[in-house]
């Protein structure tokens, strides 16, 4: 199956590619989700794809699109969320890495990416990636000329366990924080804040670490050294909506605390990476 090139891609049936929750929200935390939403373009045929695919975690980040639109009511913060599932192209990735559009996820083929032409690959980047990013740079570019802080917090989830060589590992972590490049302070004030939670394992650059395959954060934050993290939660603790309203509470809680702390505080030179 091959999509066909076409110089649009979205019609008027089809939602747009960004969704801006709580605009007017006045909190210094600016909340984004890569991968929120598993829709596909009608003109795509679902990628060839079932209903059940899609519902995966190869097509979304799960729960991250309801948890985010709970903490951004719990902290008036505004959300700036995808709307298009990651087969359909990564917004975390950038145009020129191989996993842009994915042929294959998780041992599962995706028929509508295979064979793409350039000009399928650029309708794209062009009606869906791009937007996206251009609505969070908007967004920072409001809140800087109103003078705004802002606090990057991107929300994202990770599956229970991970295929290995022979039998899947199960992941310990309920929660891990990513960082690396730029100001690396609320990351680290916030790893030191959930570690107080006795319930909670909590990685540190774990179960993924921040690195060149990411996106979204580094080009928004690291450049103007914005104070972020990347927050990925497992995917079995928000498979409800009372799941997500209970990290939506936690994280509502702590988030500040990890801000009051990191405020006015940089790393020293070179702090970056793992602790």
């Amino acid at each position: 199956m091959n999509s066909t090139a076409s110089q649009t891609l979205l019609g008027t049936e089809d939602a747009a590619p960004v969704m801006v929750v709580n605009p007017k929200g006045a909190s210094s935390f600016l909340l984004i989700g890569d991968h929120a939403g598993n829709a596909v373009p009608k003109r795509l045929n679902a990628l060839g794809l079932s209903e059940t695919d899609l519902a995966r975690h190869i097509g979304w980040d799960i729960g991250i699109g309801e948890l985010g639109a709970m903490l951004a009511e719990k902290l008036d913060a505004v959300f700036v969320r995808q709307t298009y599932s990651r087969l359909v192209i990564d917004c975390n990735r950038n145009e020129t890495q191989p996993d842009l559009i994915a042929d294959i996820s998780d041992a599962t083929i995706v028929p509508g990416n295979a064979g793409l032409s350039d000009a399928d690959r650029a309708v794209r980047l062009a009606e869906i990636h791009a937007p996206y990013q251009a609505a969070i740079a908007a967004e920072l570019a409001r809140r800087d000329a109103a003078g705004m802080r802002t606090i990057l917090v991107a929300l994202h989830s990770f599956t229970p366990a991970m295929r290995g060589a022979l039998r899947d590992q199960a992941r310990p972590w309920q929660i891990g924080i990513l960082h690396n490049g730029g100001d690396t302070g609320f990351a680290y004030a916030l790893l030191d804040v959930l570690r107080t939670e006795p319930d909670l394992t909590v990685g540190d650059n774990e179960p993924y670490r921040m690195d060149l395959i990411d996106y979204t954060i580094p080009r928004h934050a690291y450049p103007a050294r914005r104070p972020y993290a990347e927050i990925e939660i497992r995917q079995d603790l928000l498979g409800s909506t009372e799941g997500c309203a209970g990290w939506a509470d936690r994280l509502a809680r702590l988030l500040p605390v990890a801000a009051d702390a990191s405020a006015g505080s940089r790393p020293p030179a070179g702090m970056t990476g793992v602790r």
